[in-house]
């Protein structure tokens, strides 16, 4: 038995691991969701900001938990930090953790509305075919697809805890989704230039991989379309658009240069 004076650590040690599990996807899904939550939903009061950011943590936990037992090994390469390839947790226990996730989630959304359960069950579903069905894996076409449906499902989500009315949403609300969702359908291959040797080692079909000399300059163009289109829809100044615009793509040049 446990003596009560290691409880505190073994607790720390415990909520670490499960920091561990989604660090890597907090700047890139947790702080992003949440400020389009805030900005879209729009966000009810500041009290519920702690929920907007738990229910989009606690899903994002539940889809980490199960990419990352998918196929360890990719890990060993990429990322040694985390809980699988440093040995925090044992590949059995982040199993039964993956499950466990699942209804836990639907419960916490079930605390704001049988529509926010909707959205959970949608994501739920969706990381089963991005993981256990190999989606992520398959062609990038289709990877693509259901990571936006993913990202969509957050979002829902997310504006629902965030907004007045947790039973739906406001125009703006699913225009700002909609808009977010196909922007993720176009450029989430952004993220696997950096995953490139991991995504060799297992067979993943990114397009860095199968089409590199595309994938630069495609994703360059489809930033640049997005920028344009955005700031005409939301009526905001074109020269706000190319300020946003300019240094990424000085910074694309630049690199081409160095090539």
């Amino acid at each position: 038995m446990m003596p009560l004076s290691d409880l505190p650590s073994e607790l720390w040690y415990h909520l670490r691991t499960l920091f561990l599990f989604t660090k890597s996807d907090i700047k890139t899904t947790v702080i992003p969701i949440t400020s389009l939550a805030a900005a879209s939903a729009p966000l009810a009061s500041l009290d519920r900001l702690p929920h907007v950011i738990f229910w989009i943590w606690f899903h994002v936990l539940q889809f980490d938990v199960s990419n990352q037992t998918l196929k360890p090994e990719e890990d060993e390469y990429n990322k040694r930090d985390r809980p699988l390839p440093s040995k925090r947790i044992t590949w059995r226990n982040a199993i039964i953790l993956r499950w466990a996730l699942v209804p836990a989630c639907w419960i916490l959304s079930a605390f704001y509305s049988m529509e926010t359960v909707y959205a959970s069950i949608t994501l739920c579903i969706l990381t089963f075919i991005y993981d256990e069905l190999g989606a992520s894996a398959g062609h990038w076409f289709l990877r693509n697809f259901v990571n936006a449906l993913g990202f969509m499902s957050f979002e829902l989500g997310a504006c629902l805890v965030a907004s007045e009315n947790r039973h739906s949403l406001d125009n703006i609300s699913i225009l700002s989704v909609l808009c977010s969702a196909g922007i993720f359908a176009t450029t989430i291959q952004a993220q696997d230039f950096k995953d490139t040797e991991g995504d060799r080692l297992v067979g993943r079909k990114t397009l860095p991989i199968v089409a590199p000399s595309v994938a630069r300059p495609t994703l360059m163009l489809a930033l640049l379309a997005w920028s344009s289109a955005l700031s005409s829809l939301w009526r905001l100044a074109v020269w706000l658009s190319v300020a946003h615009a300019l240094p990424a793509y000085f910074r694309f040049i630049a690199s081409a240069q160095a090539l």
